[in-house]
Formats: C-alpha cells, sequence, structure tokens
C-alpha cells in the first residue's frame, strides 16, 4: 500500500491538473483499511471506501467509478503490478478517444496463468468480436461519462472494454508496464476462473445480442433543432 501511494503521489503532481486518488477495500481482514486511512489523514486528496463485505473486483471498480467525481477516471490493481508511470500516457492518448485500455508487454505471471488468460481471451474475441488485446489489464483511462453507464453485475469486469464500446465509446490500446507482485496473492484458481468467466461470456453475448443501439436522428425544443444522443 504505502509504495503504491508513494508512486501515484509522486507521477500525480507532477500532472498539471487537479487529482483525487479513491481506494476501494473490499471487505479486507487485515490492517489494509487502518493503513489507507493513515494515508487519508494525511494527505486530503485521497479517498478511502471500505465494503462491509467482501463482494469482488467488480463490485469494488463499480463502488469507485460510481464515487469519482473527476470527468477522467483512471483504474489500477491494489498490488502495484500496474505502473503509475504508465498514467501519463494514457492521458495522452485519451485525448484522441474515450477509453485507453493497457495491455501488458511483458507480464510477471506464472506461466499457467499467462497460458490461461490467452485462452480466455481467444474464446472472448471469438463470441464477442471484442478485439481487445488483454482485458485482464486493470490499467485503463476512462472518459467518466462513458464508464458510469456499465452496470458490473460480479465478474464483468473482465468485460469492461466490451461493455464501454456498447455505450458508444471509441476505444484505443497501448502497451503498459507489468510488475513483479511483491506482496500479497492473487485469489483466483484456473478452473473456477474459468468457469465463471464462461458463464459471464454468456451473459456478456445476450446483452450485445438484445443492445437496442438506439440512434437519434432529430431533436426539436422549442421550436429548434439541438443535438442530442441518449
Amino acid at each position: 500500500i504505502i509504495p503504491l501511494y508513494r508512486a501515484l503521489k509522486r507521477v500525480l503532481d507532477g500532472l498539471s491538473m487537479d487529482y483525487e486518488i479513491v481506494y476501494v477495500d473490499d471487505g479486507s481482514r487485515d490492517k489494509s483499511f487502518e493503513l489507507l486511512r493513515e494515508i487519508s489523514e494525511k494527505d486530503d486528496r485521497v479517498v478511502v471506501i471500505k465494503h462491509k463485505e467482501n463482494r469482488g473486483e467488480s463490485a469494488a471498480f463499480y463502488t469507485g467509478f460510481q464515487f469519482a467525481r473527476g470527468s477522467i477516471i483512471v483504474s489500477m490493481d491494489g498490488d502495484y503490478q500496474n505502473d503509475p508511470e504508465d498514467i501519463p500516457r494514457l492521458l495522452k492518448e485519451l485525448e484522441e478517444c474515450d477509453v485507453v485500455c493497457g495491455y501488458r508487454r511483458r507480464r510477471h505471471d506464472s506461466f499457467s496463468k499467462r497460458v490461461s488468460s490467452k485462452i480466455a481471451n481467444f474464446i472472448r474475441r471469438l463470441f464477442t468480436g471484442d478485439t481487445t488485446k488483454d482485458v485482464g489489464c486493470s490499467l485503463r483511462a476512462y472518459r467518466a461519462k462513458f464508464i458510469k453507464k456499465v452496470k458490473l453485475f460480479k465478474g464483468m469486469h473482465r468485460f469492461i472494454p466490451t461493455l464501454v464500446a456498447l455505450e458508444g465509446a471509441r476505444i484505443r490500446e497501448i502497451p503498459v508496464n507489468h510488475l513483479p507482485r511483491l506482496r500479497g496473492k492473487s485469489k483466483y484458481g484456473i478452473l473456477d476462473r474459468a468457469i465463471a468467466s464462461f458463464i459471464d461470456l454468456l451473459a456478456v453475448m445476450w446483452m450485445i445480442r438484445r443492445h437496442p443501439r438506439i440512434k437519434v436522428e432529430r431533436v426539436i425544443d422549442g421550436g429548434k433543432e439541438v443535438s442530442w444522443e441518449p
């Protein structure tokens, strides 16, 4: 927690913009919340939200997205495998689109995890048509108006690029760093991840096929034609 906070502060202080850092503690049972609260007490740009119970990664992202008060939101994991030094590059690329997804160039994960990820990405692309290289990378930059529209049910964090694309977002990808894990451990097993991901894939396929894809042709307000999109 401390090394990641220091790295974030160093990078964000170097940007010519206001910022806040929102931490979501998904019902941890260690001393994470107490440590984060101490950081927030010393830095008024730090917000800490603690879930009463563990609800999973999708719920944690959803809470952070909905609370965030900026027009631009950057998401990342809390294990310091995402590199804060990549944030300025994400923001620069966002000037030309609505969502920038990072993809990990050299992953510091086990061989089995890398293989299972490649298989899952292949199946996802095959059934959804989403060509995003690496949906497992949480380091992304969004225009808030798009990501706040997305309802992240359990497991849906794996399909965020697909879901924001359904909302009309223009998406780009850039390579980002992937750092070795220094603390903590992954809570996912290969088999349970595969089963859950397949079930979620079926739900996303249903969303894609049933999405209304509304296109407004004209709006007349008080006798004058105005521009508006739902």
